[in-house]
């Protein structure tokens, strides 16, 4: 009896903390059979980042973002529920379960997929420095002595830290109204953001022209969800798929950027 005390005990051990991490991983995983069995999906969006999100003049929330958002909820039938977001704050929204997905013009680098995981691209996207004809702007280099205004925690941002010589002056601000306000009122000489936003605010405002200087770098969007998520991940890159094919997608993008998918996203 004694000789089978200590097999027994360390199987008994070994069983329980095999069912204790069965449990854990049943309680973390399966967002989407929660949103199934709720009703619901919660998805964080941007308010201040047009074309992709914005608050339209009925209050309510309008854009790219928002509407690929309404294009998953439809596909899983089930009620969307969308919840304001900004540049800083999007990826703790995801990683604490404030929401469920991330769908803010999210651009993929290193650093954010040690914390989440990503979709297939679902929307084309370049960063660039954008600024007035009379500056004369080419690459990384010119950028010394200038100042740029950019949103913090930006994928320009992030990458512009990288790239910027010594002298360039980097002005971040909170959230992107404030980063266009910065620069259409002349606090910077130039901006630093996304190509579709450049234009938007280029159709809209005389203020300034906001013209192409150079590209940072090429970010499409993808939609960000928790990590441990594998049949979530799967599920909204087949609806993507989907949209795709159907041409859901591109109406979504003649809508708001005004141009088709770009081939290959």
């Amino acid at each position: 009896m004694k000789s089978h005390a200590f097999p027994l005990g360390r199987t008994l051990a070994t069983a329980l903390l095999s069912v204790g991490l069965f449990a854990t991983q049943l309680a973390h995983a399966d967002v989407l059979e929660n949103i199934k069995k709720s009703g619901v999906i919660r998805v964080a969006v941007p308010q201040d980042f047009p074309p992709f999100g914005t608050v339209g003049t009925d209050m309510k929330p309008q854009g790219y973002d928002i509407d690929t958002a309404a294009l998953i909820a439809k596909d899983l039938g089930v009620k969307l529920e969308l919840i304001p977001v900004t540049s800083t704050n999007r990826i703790p929204y995801i990683t604490t379960g404030k929401a469920d997905l991330v769908i803010s013009s999210l651009g993929k680098n290193t650093d954010r997929e040690k914390v989440i995981d990503f979709s297939d691209a679902y929307a084309p996207f370049f960063n660039g420095v954008f600024g007035p004809a009379d500056i004369k702007v080419e690459s990384a280099a010119d950028l010394a002595g200038k100042t740029i205004a950019v949103t913090r925690g930006s994928v320009e941002d992030l990458e512009l830290t990288k790239i910027a010589p010594p002298t360039a002056t980097l002005k971040r601000f909170e959230d992107n109204n404030s980063t266009i306000s910065a620069y259409l009122s002349g606090q910077t000489q130039l901006i630093a953001t996304g190509n579709v936003v450049a234009s938007a605010v280029d159709e809209r405002t005389d203020k300034r022209d906001v013209l192409t200087k150079f590209i940072i770098k090429n970010s499409p969007c993808y939609v960000g969800i928790n990590k441990g998520e594998a049949t979530l991940v799967a599920k909204v890159n087949e609806i993507i798929a989907k949209s795709k094919k159907n041409g859901d997608l591109n109406k979504v993008s003649m809508k708001w950027l005004k141009h088709p998918l770009t081939a290959g996203l």
